[in-house]
């Protein structure tokens, strides 16, 4: 086997693809997780001794250090979609983000993937945005030579996006337009995202670069939530929602953080005045060689649990 990775935050959405992977690279990798035994199913993603998982925190530099020990690679994964408890974004995308940076510079690993987010702004309004900006300053202060890897919205099997609102479709007589619905966003494919982090990782000509992935067509969140309709098969009222009411929706939705995942937070609002979409310019899915994969293609196959009947539903008619 290659030489080894650690990934921080190898327990999540993207970073259990991310794990898959490196592996199929052949790679060795540990991951570094706050709760360990949430990861004990990453080993079989590879050969036996391919992966390990132990327990890290980028709260706590001597974890982190620990998990470095003899890395060549790293990949940082770890952030938030929203705050709850003692989980805040400066704390995690800010403040962790430069201490594994500054850790990974210590001990001598030669390539860091520090995964970011597309809206990444040192000046937004929104906490998020904001923090993962400092993040990503953090980490170039440290480290110069890391990659920056900024996707869109990520969709796949297991998303906070496509999920969130196809089980709304299925209980809820209407689905929110925020703003409108006007927001544009480019939903990315969590296996092209894995695949860009994994070249990244083991591969020096990306270093010191930022490149910011998005699919291979853009939307605006009222076609998105028609396509969640239509994949459903869900006669459901298309409600625009003025911003200053869905901030009092987001306002609730921090309340009920504190102890449930929430429908949609204030921060989250504040992110939905922007368009999430690669910049024109940007370097992207054509630096790694990758052609994107579409919603159209993936999206429905998860999204039939919530038809009337499941999965073994008849397709919705003119579906995609």
């Amino acid at each position: 086997m290659q030489g080894l990775v650690t990934v921080f935050g190898g327990t999540g959405f993207i970073g259990r693809q991310v794990v898959r992977a490196l592996a199929r690279k052949g790679l060795r990798i540990r991951v570094a997780v706050r709760q360990p035994g949430r990861g004990y199913r990453l080993r079989m993603l590879g050969d036996v001794g391919q992966i390990e998982v132990v327990q890290a925190n980028v709260r706590d530099d001597a974890s982190i250090a620990r998990a470095l020990v003899g890395a060549e690679a790293c990949v940082n994964l770890v952030g938030l979609l929203y705050e709850s408890g003692r989980q805040r974004f400066a704390d995690v995308h800010a403040e962790g983000a430069g201490a594994v940076a500054r850790a990974a510079a210590e001990a001598g690993v030669r390539r860091l993937v520090q995964v970011s987010a597309i809206g990444a702004d040192l000046d937004s309004a929104s906490r998020y945005a904001r923090t993962k900006a400092e993040g990503e300053a953090a980490v170039r202060e440290a480290f110069p030579a890391a990659t920056i890897i900024r996707p869109s919205i990520v969709f796949g099997q297991e998303d906070s996006f496509f999920n969130r609102f196809g089980q709304m479709a299925a209980i809820s007589p209407a689905l929110p337009l925020i703003g409108g619905g006007k927001t544009l966003m480019q939903p990315v494919y969590v296996g092209d995202v894995a695949a860009a982090v994994a070249m990244a990782a083991a591969d020096d000509g990306y270093a010191g670069q930022t490149f910011e992935l998005g699919g291979p067509a853009v939307y605006s969140f009222r076609d998105l939530m028609s396509f969640i309709l239509t994949e459903t098969g869900r006669a459901r009222i298309l409600a625009p929602v003025p911003l200053p009411l869905a901030q009092l929706m987001g306002l609730a939705g921090d309340v009920v953080a504190l102890l449930l995942p929430p429908p949609i937070t204030r921060d989250q609002v504040e992110l939905l005045r922007h368009d999430n979409v690669v910049s024109p310019g940007a370097a992207g899915m054509e630096a790694f060689g990758l052609t994107p994969k579409s919603i159209e293609a993936i999206v429905p196959a998860y999204l039939a649990r919530y038809r009337k009947g499941g999965q073994f539903a008849a397709t919705p008619e003119g579906a995609y």
